[in-house]
């Protein structure tokens, strides 16, 4: 996986795709997407779609602030075996994920988002290999 992947683009990827994932929830909290293709299609109404995508963009901020962490972008000091141990949950969290979008009630969700979540957990996989 090591030289499939390089680190740098895996943390450069993450950087993308999460930013892009972050503008995306703030479009259906604007609604300018609509709340049903998110969540499975499974949100009911306007504000379970607000609490949802809360912890969703909560999630998602936490996520970049760690890539940025170890990207060297935010200079902080973070013990590395922490951090290792963020990416091998973020690694879980989005093979999760990935299976959940697979069972999605929108089509829309399973074409776009299974894909694009087992790309983050095989991009959080290679950051959770790497040495500090």
């Amino acid at each position: 996986m090591k030289t499939l992947i390089s680190e740098q683009f895996a943390l450069n990827g993450l950087l993308t795709i999460i930013s892009l994932t972050i503008v995306f929830h703030v479009l259906v909290v604007l609604g300018v997407i609509p709340f049903q293709i998110v969540w499975g299609g499974r949100l009911q109404d306007q504000s379970q779609m607000l609490a949802f995508e809360a912890v969703s963009m909560a999630i998602n901020l936490f996520i970049l602030a760690a890539v940025c962490v170890r990207a060297g972008i935010i200079r902080i000091s973070v013990n590395p075996t922490l951090l290792r141990i963020l990416f091998w949950m973020m690694f879980g969290l989005f093979l999760l994920n990935t299976v959940g979008n697979i069972f999605s009630n929108n089509s829309l969700e399973r074409m776009i988002f299974t894909p694009l979540t087992l790309i983050l957990s095989i991009f959080c996989f290679r950051v959770a290999v790497s040495k500090a």
